[in-house]
């Protein structure tokens, strides 16, 4: 886990080198920069010490005529060096950037089809002249470019890119497109910053010096999730098994390192299931590379509020015996950082960093440098109630459809109920009357073998892949990057979404079943405690932001409502903004959501000035 820099045709090594400390909270266990001025390419790179942690693997790397910088980790890299080694590779270092590079001169840009990680990394071949560009399945490490006048500049945040650009300026539809789109621009190409591109998830790029004068980078896919769904078990009991099987195995690749590894326990039953399936893995698995220092839970608590899932997140460390760090989330303390904390941060969003990083900065406080954490599970089987689109996959079953409405806390199962829910679920009568005559005419049904989607899987698809995951993906990057922390996610295991893609929509909600993500407490419930594993509710991970605009925000926040620098703000509606806040402060029956709706619509505000003084 670092940060990388590159700029193709810019000679300036001094400016590069300033632009490349920028990235100094994503690495700060060393530099390194390689420059050949007779190609005009420079790569930085900032290290953060993971696998391997000698000199011997630092970067930039090189191997035979190319050189690397790599940010991210390949989790499966000693089953990959394995087959190396079989068709005559040697190894100097025990680093997973030694392995990426030998691959790419085995398989050249098929290599990435043999990793199992995540990682956005860039390889310069010094024979051929060209730069090949990759970024992981499903973008978990960032990777953004622009170009400079003749020059081609690429990196792992915006930040290191703007001191390449005379004048950085907001993008000009920042105001109207991407506040509005908070979980969806991620996974668009355009950025905050006008000029600066984002380089595609699940796609590779080899810029060639034609590509290079025409200023043109030409990324493709090279991973489709539904073209690789496996075939899965018949019945749900071999269901479960299978899950099983898969979810360790990417929880013990993931406890490969070489530092001391933690996690980040919220109460929840992701979380709490990667905790327990560490503690199991660390008692029964011989793999060698699994971190010898890996017992400690760190929770963040909000007492008071009903974010507090401390109940929770001390019967797992007491299940596991883990070494427990409680975090009180102080949020007074908080927002002294604010600016510092959106200038790590980089980006928009619906709710505050401050938590998060709070989380990560306790870990890295405790000399933990990897944190192993549940994200991913919600989107790959349900945990938002997106269950209520499994309706127009069971329309005529009644045992499913009273199921579904119990799922999300309905109890008026009459017709009646029903029917508003499908047509609010349709988008108006209009679009109910055209599903009710494809269901008539069998138009639309799943058959996951072929990889085709009923309307709930259509639905969990999306999310995945389009909207709330590539947003959560980029935020957890930033987050934990922001104290020096890797994050790893086993739910992320594209083995392991590719199985849950291709299970049925049944088995994501079975019958009988009073709770979402049955098949992960079915699966590792004998690991948890009964407490978490038969849980109903949900509290998701967040900001109390109600509770602090009304309490340790308030005074910061309203003396900022009164600034003439606030006031004067073209990337939002400052009148609008401040009788909001203080209709907010005026009623008692405010919700989260509209404290919510406040501070994102300040967001614009502080970001400019984070990024831009």
């Amino acid at each position: 886990m670092c940060g990388i820099l590159g700029a193709w045709g810019w000679t300036n090594a001094e400016r590069f080198e300033e632009a490349l400390r920028k990235l100094a909270h994503r690495g700060p266990d060393g530099q390194g920069l390689w420059q050949n001025k007779d190609a005009g390419i420079l790569l930085g790179h900032r290290r953060l010490s993971i696998l391997d942690t000698s000199a011997l693997a630092d970067q930039p790397m090189r191997y035979g005529g190319r050189v690397m910088v790599f940010n991210g980790e390949i989790y499966n890299f000693l089953e990959v060096k394995q087959q190396l080694l079989h068709k005559g590779y040697q190894f100097m270092t025990g680093s997973d950037t030694e392995v990426v590079l030998a691959a790419y001169d085995a398989w050249g840009e098929a290599c990435v089809h043999q990793f199992n990680g995540m990682w956005a990394l860039a390889i310069w071949d010094t024979h051929k002249k060209q730069l090949f560009l990759s970024r992981d399945r499903f973008g978990k490490k960032p990777l953004f470019y622009t170009f400079v006048g003749e020059a081609l500049v690429f990196g792992s945040e915006m930040k290191a890119l703007m001191p390449f650009m005379s004048n950085p300026l907001p993008h000009p539809a920042l105001k109207s497109r991407f506040s509005a789109r908070l979980m969806q621009y991620e996974n668009e190409e355009d950025c905050l910053i006008e000029g600066i591109k984002r380089f595609p998830a699940g796609s590779s790029a080899v810029v060639t010096i034609a590509d290079f004068a025409r200023r043109q980078i030409f990324p493709s896919k090279y991973w489709f999730p539904l073209a690789h769904l496996p075939k899965v078990a018949n019945n749900y009991e071999e269901q479960v098994e299978e899950f099983r099987a898969l979810f360790m195995d990417a929880v013990r690749m993931r406890m490969r390192a070489d530092v001391p590894v933690g996690t980040a326990l919220s109460g929840g039953i992701d979380s709490s299931a990667v905790a327990c399936a560490m503690h199991h893995i660390a008692n029964s698995s011989t793999d060698m590379r699994i971190a010898k220092d890996w017992q400690k839970a760190f929770v963040g608590t909000f007492e008071g509020t009903i974010l507090d899932e401390t109940v929770y997140a001390k019967a797992v460390v007491d299940k596991i015996q883990a070494d427990a760090t409680y975090i009180s989330m102080d949020p007074a303390k908080g927002i002294e950082n604010l600016h510092q904390y959106l200038y790590y941060f980089e980006e928009l969003y619906l709710t505050s960093p401050i938590p998060m990083i709070e989380v990560y900065r306790a870990i890295a406080r405790a000399g933990v440098k990897v944190s192993i954490d549940g994200h991913g599970a919600d989107e790959l089987l349900s945990g938002y109630g997106h269950t209520l689109h499994a309706l127009k996959d069971c329309t005529f079953d009644r045992d499913y459809v009273h199921h579904i409405l119990s799922l999300n806390g309905i109890d008026d199962r009459s017709l009646g109920k029903y029917l508003n829910v499908l047509v609010d679920l349709c988008g108006g009568r209009k679009g109910f009357f055209n599903f009710a005559l494809q269901k008539l005419m069998g138009l639309h049904r799943e058959n996951t073998s072929k990889g085709e989607f009923g309307y709930f899987n259509q639905a969990l698809f999306v999310i995945y892949n389009q909207s709330i995951l590539p947003t959560l993906l980029r935020n957890y990057d930033r987050y934990a990057m922001a104290a020096s922390v890797e994050v790893r996610m086993p739910f992320m295991d594209y083995r392991l979404a590719t199985y849950a893609f291709a299970l049925p929509w049944q088995s994501k909600i079975p019958l009988g079943k009073p709770y979402t993500k049955s098949i992960v407490r079915d699966a590792l419930g004998d690991l948890m405690p009964d407490l978490v594993r038969y849980r109903q509710s949900k509290v998701g991970f967040n900001t109390p932001i109600l509770e602090w605009m009304r309490g340790g925000w308030k005074s910061f926040l309203q003396d900022t409502l009164h600034t003439q620098d606030f006031k004067n703000c073209a990337l939002i509606e400052a009148g609008s903004i401040k009788a909001n806040f203080e209709a907010l402060q005026n009623n008692p029956n405010a919700t989260y959501y509209e404290a919510e709706k406040i501070w994102a619509d300040m967001m614009p505000y502080f970001w400019q000035k984070s990024m831009f003084g």
